[in-house]
C-alpha cells in the first residue's frame, strides 16, 4: 500500500468520527511531508524518522505500508469508524454547500478540501468560511474574504467546481456580518445564527425573518444551533416561530440546511416536517471542518429520506447550471 494514502485515509477516517484534530492533522501533516521528499529518502529509516512531522506512530504506519501490508492502525479504524452508509438519495446528492478550511476554523488548506470533495465525486463544494464577528473561529474580514475568493475559485478542475462562499454571522438585528457588495459577490452565502442563541423566541423570529429576506442569502444554515453529542456538550435548540421563520425561507428561495454533522442533527425531525409543509427547498450540507467530514452526507441524506423530502426539492442534488441559476436570482 502507498504509504502516503495509507496516512490520509487515517486522517480522513478520524476526521469523520471527529476525534481529535489534533491527531488527523498529525497524519496529514507526516502525509506531506513523505510526499515531498525523493524515492531515496523515502526508503531511509533513518532519513525518515529524522523528518519533522513524522513521529513513532506515522513512522510505523510508513514503515507497514513499505512492507506490503495494509498497517495495523489503518485494520482498525476500518473496523472501528462507520463507514458511509449508501442509500438512494445519498447517490442523487452532487455537491456541498457549507464546508470550512484553515482560513477560519477548519484545519486543512483550501486544497484538500477540494482534493477529498472531488475523490468523493462531487460536482461542486462551497468553501464557506467564517465571518469577521466569529471571532473564535477566527472569522474573515473583507480584505481577507476578498482574497481567499480567487484561490478558492482556483481549486477548480478535474470534474469539481469550488465555489465562493461564507457562513455568514445573522447579528442581534437580523443584519449580515459582511460588506454587501462583497455578499453580491460570492456564489453561496451561508446564513447562521452562532451568538444569543437563547434570545426570546419573538426576537429570535425578527431576527431570522430579515436575514433570509436578505436578497443575498442562499441557505440559512443549522437553524436551532443545537447540540445533541459529542465532545463539546450538548446545547437546547433556539427557540423561535418556525412557521414563520420557515414561510419567509420558502417566499424568498432561501434553502433550508439539513446540517449533516451527527451531534447536531439540526434542524429536528419536527422542524423538517414544518418546513416541508412550508414548502421550502432544502441543502443537506456537511459543515465540514476537515476533509474526511465531507462524507457525512450520508447523515443528511438518512435523514432527508426518513422525513420524506422530494429530491427535487434538494438543491445539492442538482446540477450546477440548476444550483447556479437558483443562487444567482
Amino acid at each position: 500500500m502507498d504509504p502516503v494514502d495509507a496516512l490520509r485515509e487515517i486522517a480522513g477516517l478520524l476526521e469523520r468520527e471527529r476525534a481529535s484534530r489534533y491527531r488527523a492533522q498529525a497524519f496529514r501533516r507526516a502525509a506531506a511531508v513523505l510526499d515531498a521528499l525523493p524515492d531515496e529518502a523515502r526508503r531511509d529509516p533513518a532519513r525518515l524518522r529524522a523528518q519533522k512531522g513524522i513521529g513513532s506512530s506515522t513512522f510505523e504506519v510508513i514503515r507497514q505500508a513499505q512492507q506490503g501490508t495494509v498497517p495495523d492502525y489503518l485494520s482498525e479504524l476500518r473496523g472501528a469508524v462507520e463507514p458511509e452508509r449508501a442509500s438512494a438519495l445519498r447517490a442523487r446528492l452532487r455537491g456541498d454547500l457549507h464546508s470550512h478550511t484553515e482560513w477560519s476554523d477548519g484545519t486543512t488548506p483550501i486544497e484538500a478540501m477540494a482534493q477529498a470533495a472531488r475523490a468523493l465525486g462531487h460536482e461542486y463544494l462551497a468553501i464557506t468560511d467564517h465571518s469577521p464577528r466569529l471571532r473564535i473561529a477566527r472569522g474573515l474580514s473583507p480584505e481577507r474574504l476578498r482574497e481567499q475568493v480567487p484561490l478558492v475559485r482556483a481549486q477548480s478542475g478535474d470534474g469539481l467546481t469550488v465555489l465562493a462562499g461564507i457562513e455568514v454571522d445573522i447579528l442581534d438585528d437580523g443584519e449580515l456580518d459582511q460588506e454587501a457588495q462583497l455578499l453580491a459577490e460570492l456564489d453561496i452565502v451561508v446564513a447562521s445564527v452562532h451568538s444569543k442563541l437563547r434570545m426570546g423566541a419573538a426576537s429570535m423570529t425578527r431576527r431570522m425573518i430579515a436575514a433570509v429576506s436578505d436578497p443575498h442569502v442562499n441557505v440559512l444554515g443549522h437553524c436551532t444551533g443545537r447540540l445533541v453529542q459529542g465532545e463539546r456538550g450538548t446545547r437546547p435548540a433556539s427557540e423561535f416561530d418556525a412557521r414563520a421563520v420557515f414561510a419567509a425561507c420558502a417566499e424568498n428561495g432561501v434553502a433550508v440546511e439539513i446540517n449533516s454533522r451527527p451531534e447536531r442533527q439540526d434542524p429536528p425531525d419536527e422542524l423538517i416536517a414544518i418546513a416541508l409543509g412550508e414548502g421550502c427547498l432544502f441543502a443537506i450540507d456537511s459543515d465540514a471542518h476537515a476533509p474526511g467530514q465531507l462524507s457525512l452526507l450520508d447523515h443528511g441524506a438518512a435523514r432527508a429520506e426518513a422525513a420524506g423530502i422530494p429530491a427535487d426539492r434538494i438543491v445539492t442534488t442538482w446540477d450546477l447550471a440548476q444550483l447556479r441559476a437558483w443562487a444567482g436570482e
